[in-house]
């Protein structure tokens, strides 16, 4: 099957972002994709909204689901997108949607690891997910894992879903600029793709603070498609189960791990 990334700068209006995630939506149909992935704050950029962010969010939240399953259905793709999910009187969630071609909600993800780091501090306005999550949905014969920007420093995640049988992990991200971030956002990428031996798409925001650079990775952690700069694009290419089986035949970690994996019996 064909799978496409999206890389925008999204701003602090729903709907216009919605219209940036038709047109490209729109695009990668016409690549032949099956799906779609686009970045952490496709709904919003935090940092864009004007007035107070839980309002917007309450305000917006159930109107950027309806849409983008109006937009799955109308292209006959699988959207994949990150947006802030109302909760209550509580802080929101930033929150991953995927959607079928039918525009049926296949999986959802709460993101697990806030990013409290580089003088960042996402948990004074967003809630942490819980951390048993293991969000993955089938598509075209391969399992989807979900995954949102800071979790690629975390690798227990990406190796959980991989255990969970997830062939691909999709990661939408807000990736900070800043001294060797680029380095560690291509280094994470690798390292999560090899050492699981799936496919890894990352799709990035893009604009003055963020890297962009979206990827979409074989399961030897080769880069098939990307984005050298920061500006909006999209990337389509084919990915397969039999590509995963190849691999883990020559490379198998997952067979051959030992932490974790109870030992045999005394007899």
């Amino acid at each position: 099957m064909k799978i496409s990334v999206g890389q925008f700068a999204p701003t602090g209006d729903v709907f216009e972002n919605l219209e940036t995630l038709d047109r490209l939506a729109g695009q990668a149909k016409a690549d032949g994709a099956d799906l779609v992935l686009f970045p952490e704050e496709s709904m919003l950029a935090i940092t864009r909204v004007e007035g107070d962010f839980r309002a917007a969010v309450a305000k917006d939240w159930t109107r950027f689901v309806q849409r983008l399953s109006f937009i799955a259905a109308g292209h006959g793709i699988a959207v994949v997108a990150g947006g802030y999910e109302a909760n209550g009187e509580d802080a929101p969630y930033n929150t991953v949607i995927a959607v079928d071609a039918t525009g049926a909600i296949v999986a959802t993800y709460r993101k697990i690891h806030l990013f409290d780091a580089f003088s960042f501090k996402e948990s004074e306005k967003i809630t942490a997910g819980p951390t048993d999550q293991r969000s993955t949905f089938e598509l075209g014969g391969l399992t989807f894992g979900l995954m949102t920007c800071y979790d690629i420093r975390f690798p227990e995640l990406a190796r959980d879903l991989a255990l969970a049988g997830a062939d691909a992990l999709l990661i939408g991200a807000a990736w900070y600029k800043g001294e060797h971030k680029v380095a560690h956002w291509r280094t994470l990428l690798k390292a999560r793709a090899v050492e699981n031996t799936v496919w890894v798409a990352a799709a990035g925001t893009s604009g003055d603070r963020t890297v962009g650079y979206s990827a979409i990775l074989d399961p030897m952690a080769q880069p098939v498609e990307y984005l050298e700069d920061e500006a909006e694009g999209l990337v389509t290419a084919e990915i397969s189960r039999q590509r995963v089986d190849e691999v883990r035949e020559f490379l198998p970690v997952l067979a051959n791990r030992r932490i974790g994996v109870p030992e045999p019996s005394a007899r």
